[in-house]
Parts: C-alpha cells; structure tokens; sequence
C-alpha cells in the first residue's frame, strides 16, 4: 500500500539515486585518500632508505664497519621503523638496528623481494602488524675492491621495514569520517527531498483527489486556488477551468433537457390531439365517401360530371390516409415481432410498390443476398416502413432514374444485423434539410403530411434496428437500416423454434 503513491515511489527512488551518487563518490574519494597514505609512507621509506645509504657510504668505503652499526641504531630508533639491516645476497643479515638478529637468517619476506628483483612489498609480520618493506642492492663499486675482490656484483642488500601501524590507522579515521559524514548528508538530503515532495507534490495532489471525488459526486461548486506557477498550481488551474466548464456545461444541459422535456409534453398534447381529431374525421369520411360512390354510379360513362365525382373520391382518400398517419403517431400499435426473412417482405413491398404509375420509367435493380438470416421483427410494420420508402423513392423519380434494393449481412460490434438498402438516383436531399427529414410534420411535397419518415424512424426505432440516409444534392439518395437477426433479440429458449423458422424461409 506504501509504495501505491507516487509521491512515495518519487521519493523511494530519490533516495535511492542519492545514496548510490553520494556512496559511489565518497568510496572513490575515501579509495583517493587510501592511495595517498600509502604513497607518502612509500615516498617517506624510500627517502630514509637513500638518506641511510648517504650515511653509511663514506663509512664502508673506509672500511670502517664500526660506525655501520652505529648508523643503523641510530636510525632504528624511530619508532615508525621496525628494522634497519643490510643483509648478505644469500640472506644472512651482517648488519642490523637490532644488534640480535646480527647473524641470522633474514626475514623471508624481505629477502623474497631481493631475489624477485623487487624493490618494495607490504606484509604482516607476526605481533607487529603491516609493514611495508623495501630493499636496495649495495653493489661492489671500484672503492669496495679493496675489502671484498672483484669476483662478486652485489656485496649487501640495504633494508627498511616501515610501519604501517600508523599509516593504517590515519586510513580508518578517514574512512570513518567519510562514511560518517556521508550518512549524515543522505539522511540530510532524503529529509529535505521528502519534506519537499510532501509539500509541494503530494498535499496539492491529495487536494484535487479529494475535490475530484466530490466532483464526482456531483457538487460541481469546488474551487481550488493555485499556490504556485509551477506544473502543480497549472494542474490546479486547469482543475478549476474544467469544473467551471463542467458546470456550466451541466447548467445549459439542464436548460436543453427542460426545453426538450416541454417540447415533448406538447407534441405528446399535439398528438393526442390530432388523434382524436383524426378519429371523428374518419368515421364520417367513410360515410361520405361511400355516399359517392354511390351517386358516381348514377353518371353514365360519358357524363362530366363523373369526373368531377372521382376527383372528389381521390381527396377523400387522400384525407383517409392522412387521418391514418395522424391516428398511428398519434397513438402507435405495439410490435408483435417474429422471426421472418427480410427478402420475402422486400419482395412482396416491392410488388405492390412498383403497381404504382409513377414507377413506369424507372430502372429497378434488386440485388438480395440469399441465406440471410432471419429477421426478429413484425412483418406488417417493417412492410410499411419498406413501402413507405420505395414510394418515396419513386416519387423523387419523376423524371425516371434506377431504383437499388439490396439486402445483405454484415457484423457490428461484434454481432451480426441485417443491412437493407433503398437507393435512388433523384434530386437528392439538400444538405440544409436532411437532419429535419424524420421529424413529425416536416414535409417538401405539397400534399404530404410529414409523418412518413417519422413513423418509419419511430418503427424501426421500436425494433431496436437503425435507420441512416446519405444524400447528395443531384445524385440521389440512400436509405440504410440495420434489423437484428433472431439470435440476438428472440433469446436463448426461442432459439429451437427460431431455426426451425430459419429453415422454412431459406430457399
């Protein structure tokens, strides 16, 4: 749960980045200062060797082995030297700070160094620690003839140990401090990091959190006001500008839903209404118009006035059907839904479609798709939608044209539908008028009434189907509808009796 927020894992890996830099740049600074330590008790051993070489010279030149020794104890007694000697080649020490061991074998480690043609080397030896021991080869010069021949090259080997008790000890004060301080500056560092992070990045994070929950609760009234220009105070602006938007987006929401809601209320009046109205006309339409019909057969064939008598028919009808549409808006019949093949409906609409006189010069072109599913609709309703459209269709044809009917499958998200195509190759639909198309009494025919399309939408709307149209000005237009198939609206009991359905419709 710690390492969950941000602000935790910034400062985690803060921390972490500090000590691996301040750690790796204190162990190469403590790994500079060792090297230097050791390097000065180096440079210090090789002086004393040289200034102890000087001394006894003019002493062995003579001959004079004497003052030798005194030289050496001398010099052995600073206390950072635990042995000044001059040893014999194969090892046997002939002078030495420490007139005991005159005579005896020289350390290993020390006369290792010479035979290894070494000239310095650090060892422990046993009770007094780290020395580092160096040697130098005192060679048989012209004025040393005298006392040892001239057969041998080397006549004496010069040796220093050097403590390294002190020089060790200066090393873990050092390291001590290093590690030290470099633990207080971490724990410095990481405190100020961490109190930064917490006031400047998590307080101001944990404001907005609590203030975008009760955003989200729906209390659109918090502010925040920015403490700074950094890209935290910008987030805390931004965070204002939006709930302001949002408010207001919410305030003018509500105003459209409050309109909408008023609109609806009338048109539901309106259609009531006109529903009401639609039945008291009908009734005594069919009454009148039976009146003429009988009086039509009165006139002879030949008779003027039989004209006159037809023409009064043919607007009562017309006033039949615009009753009709007002009373199916108005007050529209439920659904009784089935599983049907949508190409027998578009084959039956089409036959009783094209009867019509206008359709004489038009091109009709009916590419159906065999083996479509079945269709989870009502047959009566989606024949009057079809219907409805192809007349429409051969209307806007006037002038003659190709009228398309297709019908296909196709996937959406993931399910499948039934596609319905009417096309045609008429005037098309100005783009300033085609999002009014399906609402209620919109109309650009002269003797329309403006709900054709409106039922059409609110059927196939009631048939959780889609309905789109695409148009463009002097080419024409198309009218797409989606309609589900039986496995996805007649559920999972029907589904025996749907293919059972299926079977019988496939050709």
């Amino acid at each position: 749960m710690l390492f969950k927020s941000l602000t935790t894992r910034v400062i985690a890996i803060s921390i972490v980045l500090l000590t691996l830099g301040i750690s790796t740049f204190a162990f190469l600074n403590l790994e500079r200062e060792q090297n230097q330590l050791i390097n000065s008790a180096r440079e210090s051993t090789d002086l004393l060797l040289q200034t102890i070489e000087s001394s006894i010279y003019n002493s062995m030149r003579i001959g004079n082995t004497q003052d030798v020794q005194i030289i050496l104890q001398m010099v052995g007694q600073n206390h950072k030297l635990m042995a000044v000697r001059i040893f014999h080649p194969q090892g046997i020490v002939l002078k030495s700070s420490n007139p005991m061991e005159v005579g005896q074998p020289v350390n290993h480690d020390d006369y290792r160094l010479f035979i290894t043609n070494r000239k310095e080397g650090v060892y422990k030896l046993p009770g007094r620690g780290e020395v580092l021991g160096m040697v130098k080869p005192i060679y048989n010069e012209e004025p040393c003839h005298a006392c040892h021949g001239h057969s041998t090259r080397v006549i004496g080997v010069l040796n220093v140990n050097y403590s390294l008790l002190d020089t060790r000890r200066r090393i873990f004060e050092a390291t001590n401090l290093f590690v030290f301080s470099t633990v207080a500056i971490i724990i410095f560092l990481s405190t100020i990091i961490s109190l930064v992070m917490l006031k400047f990045v998590k307080r101001p994070l944990n404001r907005i959190v609590e203030n975008m929950a009760r955003v989200e609760r729906g209390d659109l009234s918090v502010r925040m006001k920015p403490e700074g220009r950094d890209e935290v105070g910008k987030l805390i602006a931004s965070f204002d500008s939006m709930v302001g938007k949002l408010d207001s987006a919410k305030r003018e929401l509500e105003k459209c839903h409050f309109q909408q809601m008023e609109r609806v209320d009338r048109l539901a009046s309106v259609g009531e209404m006109a529903a009401g109205i639609a039945h008291e006309i009908k009734n005594p339409l069919t009454g009148i118009a039976s009146a003429i019909s009988i009086i039509k057969d009165d006139f002879g064939k030949d008779d003027p006035r039989r004209e006159i008598i037809q023409e009064v028919l043919e607007q009562i009808k017309r006033l039949d059907k615009t009753a009709n549409d007002l009373l199916f808006f108005g007050k529209p019949s439920q659904p009784e839904p089935t599983c049907v093949a949508v190409n027998d409906i578009l084959e039956k609409t089409l036959l009783f479609a094209l009867q019509h006189r206008s359709s004489r010069h038009i091109e009709k072109r009916v590419l159906l798709q065999e083996r479509l599913p079945l269709v989870y609709v009502d047959p009566k309703q989606i024949q009057q939608v079809f219907l409805n459209l192809i007349l429409n269709a051969v209307q806007a044809m006037h002038e003659g044209g190709v009228l398309t009917i297709s019908s296909s499958s196709v996937r959406r998200q993931g399910q499948e539908w039934v596609e319905v195509v009417i096309a045609d190759t008429g005037p098309g639909i100005p783009p300033q008028i085609l999002e009014k198309i399906f609402t209620p009494f919109f109309t650009t025919k002269a003797q329309g009434t403006g709900l054709g399309l409106a039922i059409c939408h609110k059927l196939i709307s009631q048939h959780q189907g889609t309905i789109d149209v695409a148009s463009e000005d002097g080419k024409g237009t198309r009218f797409t509808l989606g309609l589900p198939v039986c496995s996805a609206a007649g559920g999972a009991s029907d589904f025996p009796r749907l293919m059972a359905d299926r079977n019988m419709h496939l050709p």
